[in-house]
């Protein structure tokens, strides 16, 4: 007999959960294997990330509250998909997990078999599958974490009067640390004393070293997560990257998992907040205005050029820059659109832009997610010098149009005005010299190189995957490496030419509702690499669905795909709703091939219903 006066259950599709299988097999769980059937009576969320991509490290950040809240009946598994051909190797993930303070299982899947099974389409994405082993929910991209936290404490509720709610001790088993001085370090910086300031990223604090770039010195910050201004001893960072000297002494540090920028005074011991709310910038906030005031996203590297602090602001693939003389943050450069596009800095694209240096009159950076190094002219223009786009990668020297990198994060400005490149996937010091327009290499047998810094005629290169630095002389003939060039592995979506459907979906969570107080609460921007590939359906919209006519002479290509919904809670008593903002960007390579698919869904948020009605679960219905 049911009670007429309960709440009734949630009525939602649900399609049973393909099985998690990785060659690279689980980290985190004391070298036990898993499978779904292990964890049925848990609440499973599966976090399909890449350790390059930005957006799966502001997700990581999401999870944890939720994480630590539910331990008892959420598991989180990270399922590891690389892009990079450097992240499909094993040790790289063990470290990435170590380096992202990872405090859940991870599925190391270097051949995408479990993506394929979960037809996923974009990094980062999130699977939620109920205690009896239905996947319920998918949700691509950044900001989703409150509508999780909704659904979980609704299966909770469902599944505990059910009898099918498991709770208990989860599955993570921490690793052993390792005693070394730094541990995964980013950037460093040459003081005026001759010593050394290194961002010692994975332990959230600055060191300073002695000029062997070996002796410690001192260690700024208490080690932990946080973001506390005062002393050095008491500061507390997360996740810094960037540094430089500014005019006064100071030192500027991109606080990169706190989304601000801090102010070191090497005299006084002093850590002050320079720039930024401490919360990440979202899609429709303020792009410039007093500098606390602010927000900003994942600052991964900084630069003092023509008399302002430059900031590459790897979270929105933008550049910014704050003005001291008037206490002011502003975007300099990049549109928030993932890509290579250059020209005027209000039209330009980047992706993740992780590494900066400054000579009189160019500003390089390293675009690490298109492999590239680019640059900006006292015009404020973008120009690319290497690289060709999100998904051409690899190990090739000789002429700048044909060169090749794979996600470098830094770039260091030598004497003779060419420029050393942290080659941080190649595990390679690289050189390209504008004059000659070549690139070579300097050296090879580096562990992932994050920054260098020139000392005299030598120059210290962060391996941050060896956490230490590392003297190299600067050879007077480059090393010539054989040519490797390499595409992104995942497979192309085969998809008829002519019209073809796009389909974003987005469901509002339990209890919210489409923002719509200020007009469309939804964004949808569509382009194509090439850009033949699209005869009609480019540009900007409010709608989540169109239809996109492909150019059958074209055979294949990239859909870059661009959604943003804003959601409120829907409770006409509120005065002041809580609301979130959704987004995601997606490249889809497709191949256009007679009788596929004319239909594209891409999930931000929800099911998609048309493709799973047939493989519905109607038990609870």
């Amino acid at each position: 007999m049911t009670d007429a006066s309960a709440t009734p259950t949630p009525r939602r599709a649900r399609v049973r959960a393909p099985q998690l299988t990785g060659k690279g097999g689980w980290l985190n769980t004391g070298d036990k294997q898993y499978s779904l059937a292990d964890l049925r009576g848990r609440i499973v969320i599966l976090d399909f990330w890449t350790f390059c991509c930005i957006n799966c490290l502001h997700v990581l950040d999401e999870l944890r509250e939720l994480e630590e809240k539910h331990r008892d009946t959420v598991v989180i598994i990270g399922v590891h998909s690389p892009k990079f051909v450097h992240e499909a190797e094993h040790q790289a993930v063990v470290d990435a997990v170590e380096r992202y303070g990872v405090e859940h299982p991870v599925l190391d899947d270097p051949e995408l078999a479990t993506w394929k099974q979960y037809a996923v389409r974009a990094w980062p994405t999130l699977v939620v599958i109920d205690p009896e082993g239905y996947v319920v929910a998918q949700h691509a991209g950044e900001g989703h974490a409150h509508a999780i936290e909704r659904l979980v404490a609704e299966l909770e509720t469902e599944h505990a009067a059910k009898g099918t709610l498991r709770r208990g001790d989860g599955p993570y088993v921490a690793p052993e640390p390792e005693p070394t001085v730094l541990r995964f370090p980013g950037k460093a910086l040459a003081l005026p004393s001759g010593n050394f300031l290194v961002s010692d990223t994975t332990r959230h604090q600055l060191v300073e070293l002695a000029a062997d770039g070996d002796t410690v010195v001192r260690r700024i910050g208490q080690g932990d997560r946080g973001m506390t201004d005062s002393t050095w001893v008491r500061a507390r960072f997360k996740e810094p990257q960037g540094l430089v000297l500014l005019p006064d002494g100071a030192v500027a540090v991109a606080d990169t998992g706190n989304h601000v920028i801090r102010r070191f005074d090497p005299e006084s011991g002093r850590v002050t907040t320079l720039a930024g709310t401490g919360y990440q910038w979202m899609q429709g906030e303020p792009t410039s205005g007093p500098a606390r005031e602010v927000s900003l996203s994942s600052p991964w590297d900084v630069a003092w050029w023509q008399d302002k602090l430059w900031i590459a602001m790897a979270g929105v693939h933008q550049l910014w820059a704050y003005d001291p003389a008037t206490d002011t943050v502003a975007v300099t450069a990049g549109t928030t659109n993932e890509g290579l596009v250059d020209g005027p800095g209000p039209e330009a694209w980047f992706a993740q832009p992780s590494g900066l240096a400054a000579t009189p009159d160019r500003l390089w950076l390293a675009d690490s997610e298109t492999s590239a190094l680019r640059w900006v002219d006292v015009e404020g223009v973008v120009h690319t010098a290497v690289g060709t786009g999100l998904f051409d990668f690899g190990h090739r020297d000789g002429a700048a149009e044909q060169a090749l990198l794979q996600h470098p994060l830094g770039v260091t400005a030598l004497p003779d005005g060419s420029v050393a490149i942290s080659d941080t996937y190649n595990h390679a010091l690289r050189r390209y010299d504008p004059a000659t327009g070549e690139v070579t290499t300097l050296a090879t047998d580096l562990r992932e190189p994050s920054d260098a810094v020139l000392v005299g005629d030598e120059i210290l290169v962060v391996e941050s995957a060896r956490h230490r630095l590392t003297r190299l002389r600067l050879p007077e003939e480059a090393v010539r490496v054989e040519s490797v060039a390499h595409r992104t592995q995942r497979a192309a979506t085969e998809v008829a030419p002519g019209e073809l459907e796009l389909d974003v979906i987005f469901q509002a969570p339990t209890g919210q509702k489409l923002d719509t107080r200020y007009g469309p609460s939804t964004r949808l921007l569509v382009s194509a690499t090439p850009p033949e590939l699209l005869i009609t359906g480019e540009g900007a919209g409010t709608d989540l669905n169109r239809t996109l006519t492909l150019n059958e002479a074209v055979t294949e290509g990239v859909l870059h795909v661009s959604a943003m919904a804003a959601s409120c809670d829907d409770d006409p008593a509120n005065e002041y709703p809580a609301c979130h903002v959704h987004q995601q960007d997606w490249g889809v390579p497709v191949r256009l091939t007679e009788g596929a698919t004319d239909r594209l869904p891409l999930v931000l948020a929800g099911m998609d219903d048309r493709d799973n009605r047939d493989g519905r679960d109607n038990q609870d219905a």
